[in-house]
């Protein structure tokens, strides 16, 4: 065999089929901080539950309200699904980012074409900065007692 010969076996990239279960759901988990999210995505008219209530009711403050809806804004598919996650630990800015890291992996996963916007966006790289340890002999992880020189 030669060189040739192996230059009509180039392999083609296989295409990234959507993930969906029987109710046409696409399903991923979203983390931040202490915060993981559980996020299912299904075509509908824009309803968005988190724990059972709607968005406006669990996340009072308009600016984790938009940061959660940014991957739509990103993906240009605003009102085109249905979300219904689940959120545990954390506070309400770590859940946030819970929601949107879990809800822009769902999205890739309903629909891959969406794929290279969001990563371009950077919203599906799990953000690594989580709280810094106490240490021994200091009241938090980085403030000391205070000195007193004489």
């Amino acid at each position: 065999m030669s060189l040739e010969d192996l230059k009509g076996v180039v392999q083609q990239p296989a295409k990234a089929e959507p993930k969906r279960d029987a109710f046409g759901r696409s399903y991923a988990t979203g983390r931040r901080k202490d915060a993981v999210a559980r996020v299912w995505v299904k075509a509908g008219s824009g309803k968005f539950v988190v724990n059972g209530r709607e968005l406006e009711n669990y996340l009072p403050r308009p600016v984790l309200r938009m940061m959660v809806n940014q991957p739509f804004s990103i993906a240009n598919v605003v009102g085109q699904f249905d979300i219904m996650c689940t959120v545990t630990g954390g506070g309400l800015s770590g859940q946030a980012g819970a929601i949107r890291h879990g809800l822009s992996r769902a999205l890739t996963l309903f629909d891959p074409a969406l794929r290279p916007a969001l990563k371009a966006a950077g919203f599906l790289t799990r953000d690594p900065r989580v709280v810094e340890r106490k240490k021994y002999g200091k009241p938090k992880a980085r403030r000391s007692f205070q000195f007193s020189k004489r």
